[in-house]
């Protein structure tokens, strides 16, 4: 089968043939539908090589779904053909947050699932999977319209969640960068805090129009004219929950900035970004948090919320061929929601 893959750190990925996985006791293989082109691959494409060994190659994609292939001996509840969407952090499975569904806070692997090192991922045409524990059954969604549903769907639900306690009647609630993921806490924002102002914060005007179409109140450019708006709409308190699904420094301080006393600020984006933290800044007792994913539950209820037709990404199907194009448009800025590879398209 195909398989694109990282075979050298800091090296372009490169589309390989590489034998068909067969499954063993517990595992699954899965025909993949989609595999969402995410920013956390950019990072790992370009990252030196890590302090602990992994293995070289290993096949990208983190972001899948797509439909059962061949159950391993001792799997019960999954048949060939069965639409299902893949839980990404692979945990251990017997750890104390393991057995609550949390396996992105794994004691032993640290979350790390397929295709982020070590494990392949679902940038192929069949995606081994661990154990069936990891699957959930999509029933009537495409696969190839809900693989980013396991990443950009379930980060963006775990980091509006956490804060749902801050957003009653009256609350605002800021979103900065409002890309894939951006674009999912907006309706997620919506679909669980209908009282809430919504607000989206970016550098490009039409990003802000998407975000206004799926529901926030309004759409903001980045800069001190958004930091004096949101002052203004909460009568110089700042917001109670501000997301920053981007991580620079400029919209970090930015976060700081637009935040309230008592509360959240909430690092979503990977971009490397510090912010300074004194007496003053963020405001007293304003907790910041750098939250990873999201638990097995919680992929669960994002799938409901799908079904229901409440939240859906939007999506750019690319072949598998295509798949180096589809990152560099990605770096570029040119993908408005997710990039979804399709090996079967």
């Amino acid at each position: 089968m195909r398989a694109f893959q990282l075979v050298e750190w800091q090296e372009p990925p490169e589309l390989r043939e590489v034998p068909v996985p067969e499954p063993g006791p517990g595992q699954v293989l899965v025909k993949v539908g989609g595999a969402g082109a995410c920013h956390s691959d950019l990072h790992i494409m370009q990252a030196p090589a890590p302090p602990v060994a992994t293995r070289l190659p290993f096949t990208l994609g983190h972001e899948n779904a797509g439909w059962v292939e061949t159950p391993g001996p001792g799997v019960a509840g999954f048949a060939p053909g069965d639409p299902v969407i893949v839980y990404g952090p692979w945990g251990c499975g017997l750890c104390a947050n393991c057995r609550e569904g949390r396996e992105n806070y794994c004691e032993k692997t640290a979350g790390m699932g397929g295709g982020l090192g070590g494990h392949d991922g679902g940038m192929a045409e069949y995606l081994l999977v661990p154990a069936s524990r990891f699957l959930i059954p999509l029933e009537a969604l495409d696969p190839r319209e809900a693989a980013p549903l396991s990443d950009a769907g379930l980060t963006s639900y775990h980091a509006v969640k956490r804060s749902m306690h801050l957003l009653g009647p009256g609350s605002t609630a800021v979103v900065i960068g409002a890309g894939a993921l951006g674009q999912m806490a907006i309706q997620i924002l919506r679909a669980l805090s209908a009282a809430s102002t919504v607000i989206a914060v970016d550098t490009a005007a039409d990003k802000l129009e998407i975000a206004r179409r799926m529901g926030a109140d309004e759409g903001l450019l980045s800069g001190d004219g958004a930091i004096a708006r949101i002052k203004d709409i909460t009568r110089g308190q700042g917001a109670q929950l501000v997301l920053d699904m981007v991580g620079v420094d400029p919209t970090l301080q930015m976060a700081a900035q637009m935040a309230r006393v008592l509360g959240h600020l909430t690092i979503v984006g990977l971009g490397g970004g510090a912010l300074p933290v004194n007496f003053s800044s963020p405001p007293h007792e304003c907790s910041v948090a750098s939250p990873y994913w999201g638990s097995i539950p919680e992929l669960m209820e994002v799938i409901t919320l799908a079904r229901q037709q409440k939240i859906k990404m939007l999506v750019e199907h690319f072949p598998l061929e295509r798949a180096s194009e589809a990152y560099q448009l990605l770096h570029d800025g040119k993908i408005q929601g997710r990039a979804v590879i399709t090996p079967h398209a």
